[in-house]
């Protein structure tokens, strides 16, 4: 039996995730959400949100990056060269799957989610990456928190798909 797959994304209204390589937005508490969500499980996500993203093996995280540049790997980071590959690396490994992006890498694994960890930031913000639409599929909303700081509105959300 194929262990769960779980995506996690901030995004804003217009559905925007990323700005040159970046976050759109600077939101301290969806950073310390993201961080605790993911600590211990494996996270499968693209070239460049690993390289931006310095703590990725703290707390326990086994990364699974899909690039195809092979150096990349080390004992501690598998890397693979398709989604499929990057979910059969995923498997083998002990924890919970968390697939943290990019956009491709999303618009693969949507399809196939069994959980989405959303935090929707109440923004229409610029952008040049996106996350692809969810809400025509069929969720059922586990947990939920609003939540604010000086910048934004944001729901925190878990959403289970109904099969």
């Amino acid at each position: 039996m194929p262990k769960p797959l779980n995506l996690i994304v901030a995004c804003a209204a217009n559905r925007v995730i990323g700005r040159a390589g970046r976050l759109p937005f600077e939101i301290p508490e969806d950073k310390a959400w993201f961080h605790a969500q993911t600590a211990g499980t494996v996270v499968v996500l693209g070239r460049i949100c690993y390289q931006t993203w310095p703590k990725v093996q703290a707390d326990g995280r086994q990364p699974v990056v899909l690039t195809s540049d092979r150096a990349l790997a080390t004992p501690s980071v598998k890397v693979a060269g398709s989604v499929p590959e990057a979910l059969a690396l995923a498997q083998a490994l002990p924890g919970d799957i968390m697939i943290c992006g990019g956009q491709r890498i999303y618009e693969e694994t949507l399809p196939l989610a069994d959980r989405l960890l959303l935090t929707l930031v109440h923004a229409d913000v610029p952008g040049d990456t996106w996350f692809p639409e969810w809400r025509h599929l069929d969720w059922r909303e586990s947990w939920r928190k609003e939540s604010a700081d000086a910048n934004y509105r944001y729901t925190f959300s878990v959403l289970e798909r109904v099969r």
